[in-house]
């Protein structure tokens, strides 16, 4: 399968600058949701990009130091748990991308976005299953994961290591859900997304 083939007929359209557009982080119980846009060099093919959820941790890890020095702009935005929670999860997704998109350091005159719709006045095209299907949205969720995978194992599992943040992600795995009914959520949990976890902590006191 040709992972340039939505990006070839934005260069054909002549548009040069094309920006991927991907976030990670929007299942989760904890933590922000974190998203990356990537500007890459026309015509580069960069071996092994691919959605990162089915790359090892090992393989995001070295293709995220050769996009960051490939590329030609990278643009990280975040959203935190209180802004999910008040406008959720995918409005939060939403301005997440949005604010990637803004902190790149060159304007992109097109974007390709995972599933969504980026609130910019700029050409863009939403594909389903972007990031198994353009190199540039794959590249996009690789910087997003590894960006927010490094917050888990360092600053979130720092401030809240009774939680096996650097394990789970912040996801819903069973520990993560015992701890949360046996401690009760931190101030980064998304209250919105464990209503029946506080519901059942509160009938155990």
């Amino acid at each position: 399968m040709d992972m340039l083939s939505y990006e070839k007929e934005g260069w054909e359209q002549s548009y040069r600058r094309i920006a991927g557009v991907d976030e990670v982080g929007r299942g989760c119980l904890f933590g922000d949701v974190v998203a990356a846009a990537v500007i890459l060099p026309e015509g580069l093919i960069i071996d092994g990009v691919n959605d990162s959820k089915k790359l090892t941790a090992k393989k995001r890890d070295a293709l995220f130091e050769i996009i960051m020095e490939q590329a030609i702009a990278i643009g990280v935005g975040y959203v935190d748990s209180r802004m999910i929670d008040e406008i959720n999860i995918k409005q939060a997704s939403r301005l997440a991308m949005k604010k990637a998109v803004e902190g790149l350091s060159h304007t992109p005159d097109y974007m390709l976005i995972d599933a969504e719709k980026v609130d910019l006045p700029l050409p863009q095209q939403a594909i389903i299953k972007g990031d198994a299907n353009s190199q540039s949205i794959a590249a996009a969720s690789i910087i997003a994961k590894v960006t927010r995978d490094r917050l888990c194992e360092g600053v979130w599992e720092e401030l809240y290591p009774d939680y096996g943040i650097a394990i789970h992600k912040g996801y819903a795995t069973k520990f993560h859900r015992e701890q949360i009914t046996a401690l009760g959520p931190t101030p980064m949990h998304r209250r919105s997304f464990i209503g029946k976890i506080l519901a059942e902590q509160q009938t155990l006191f």
